[in-house]
């Protein structure tokens, strides 16, 4: 594979790697939700899982379109949007404090599957990562000869 196209099926695998437990943890918390507190602990499940995996997504989106920009670039952009995804997530967790009652959406089970979510993100993400086994290339080193022999 070239460089390029490794990148790219790399971030493909790992968003594979971190949606496939994302997504059933999302499953079982909507589960367990849902005979815990009946339909308003579904939607807070759901909504929850939802947020969670456009959030953690949108890193990996990112990584994609900066692979072959330049380090600062990259950084910049990842800060950027780092930044960007704090606030968005910010004001439509106000949005749905707003627009939703408790009645229709319980707020500890949105909390609790949010959480287990993300973790189950996270764990994914770093597993599909250091299974990868990128070789990623090395900078030259310049062999110097000893001064002042």
């Amino acid at each position: 594979m070239s460089g390029s196209s490794e990148l790219a099926g790399a971030n493909a695998a790992m968003w594979r790697g971190a949606l496939k437990p994302a997504l059933a943890i999302a499953l079982l918390s909507i589960v367990i939700a849902t005979s815990f507190r009946g339909v308003r602990g579904m939607w807070g499940a759901l909504l929850a899982s939802f947020i969670v995996v456009i959030f953690f997504s949108t890193s990996l989106l990112v990584a994609r379109l900066t692979k072959s920009a330049d380090p600062i670039s990259t950084m910049a952009l990842a800060m950027f949007s780092y930044f960007t995804k704090l606030l968005i997530i910010a004001g439509f967790l106000i949005l749905v404090t707003i627009v939703t009652s408790p009645a229709t959406v319980d707020r500890s089970s949105f909390g609790a599957s949010a959480i287990a979510v993300a973790l189950a993100w996270l764990a994914g993400e770093v597993r599909a990562f250091f299974s990868l086994r990128l070789q990623l290339p090395l900078p030259e080193r310049s062999v110097t000869s000893p001064e002042g022999d």
